[in-house]
């Protein structure tokens, strides 16, 4: 049985195992469940163009794949969304070593990152709005952090994301959500088409660490205009030898101070069309290169390439960048991102 919280949300809420799954709906009969797990997106369903409802996020069965896989499937991401290279960096002269749980380098927060943390839900006006704490020292990283992200679904088929967080010392941030998307009945999103507004993206080394800054031009990384990914795909590119497909950062307006559309995301069968918009300055595309076997819904499990993930934020490795205090939060100041997802059909 579903309990309705007594609010003026009309967010629903139920028990999902030692967890709780939250309910956004809209006027067109869209619905997104969100679990307290890692503020997780565990589920989005939306009309084709027959008007069939499915869901679009891939995901697991059980709130214990969520707290212990390692696809990161739904969750947001943080302190620090995608790499830091050999777990290292320097702050205003510190050297800090942070959780080294990708080989050398830390990924995505480390073995206990966000995406494993319980965070506390309420609503507001409508939206969802989570909250968790992050204490000096977690995963290595300085200083305490208060976090705030809000979860808000309107009747256009717009789930929006606003991350906010502050800190009582100077420390790296990067936060993204990591949702898996495949907008047809296919097992697969090579049948997709993607365009994404962007010149640039960053060539990676062996680790996936960032190396160079190149243009898309004339390569199979330009998807300035549409283009199926499947074909993409089947191109032959060293880039897609070290990493298995596409999993790079695309680099977006570095002045950017408001949310603009960065990407669309098309599935010819469905009809369903997905358009990122952000205020971020990266655009991480990553082609689920490493899918195979991961659990799926109903007992199942995805394969190389079932879904995608388009992450919004700063770039991997940012922090050992040249333009370095850009990824650094100080005391006083507050972090903030905003990025939207809008599903439409077409």
């Amino acid at each position: 049985m579903i309990a309705r919280m007594t609010t003026s949300s009309s967010i629903d809420v139920r028990p999902w195992g030692d967890a709780n799954l939250y309910t956004l709906r809209n006027a067109s009969g869209m619905r997104i469940d969100i679990s307290d797990i890692g503020a997780t997106l565990v589920s989005w369903f939306a009309p084709d163009r027959d008007g069939h409802f499915a869901n679009v996020l891939l995901g697991h069965d059980t709130p214990a794949e969520y707290l212990y896989g390692s696809a990161f499937m739904g969750a947001i991401i943080g302190r620090w969304a995608n790499r830091i290279r050999d777990a290292r960096f320097v702050l205003d002269g510190l050297a800090h070593q942070v959780e080294r749980n990708e080989g050398a380098n830390h990924l995505h927060g480390g073995s206990a990152g966000f995406h494993r943390q319980m965070w506390r839900a309420e609503p507001a006006n409508g939206a969802l709005v989570m909250t968790m704490h992050s204490p000096a020292g977690a995963a290595g990283f300085p200083g305490h952090v208060d976090v705030t992200v809000r979860y808000a679904l309107d009747d256009e088929g717009t789930l929006s994301i606003d991350y906010e967080a502050r800190t009582d010392a100077p420390t790296p941030i990067n936060l993204t959500n990591h949702a898996y998307f495949n907008l047809g009945d296919q097992a697969s999103i090579r049948d997709h088409e993607i365009s994404i507004a962007s010149d640039t993206f960053f060539a990676i080394d062996a680790t996936s660490i960032p190396i160079a800054r190149e243009s898309v031009k004339d390569s199979v990384f330009d998807l300035r205009e549409a283009a199926s990914i499947g074909a993409r795909l089947d191109a032959s590119h060293p880039q897609f030898t070290l990493a298995g497909g596409f999993d790079h950062c695309y680099v977006l307006n570095d002045d950017a101070n408001e949310t603009r559309t960065v990407a669309v995301l098309f599935d010819p069968s469905s009809g369903r069309e997905l358009s990122v918009a952000t205020d971020a300055r990266g655009l991480q595309f990553y082609s689920g290169n490493y899918l195979e076997d991961v659990p799926a819904r109903g007992g199942s499990r995805y394969r190389k390439h079932a879904g995608l993930c388009l992450e919004a934020g700063g770039f991997p490795d940012e922090i050992n960048m040249e333009h370095s205090e850009r990824a650094v939060l100080r005391p006083g100041d507050l972090y903030r991102q905003r990025t939207r997802y809008t599903l439409r059909v077409r």
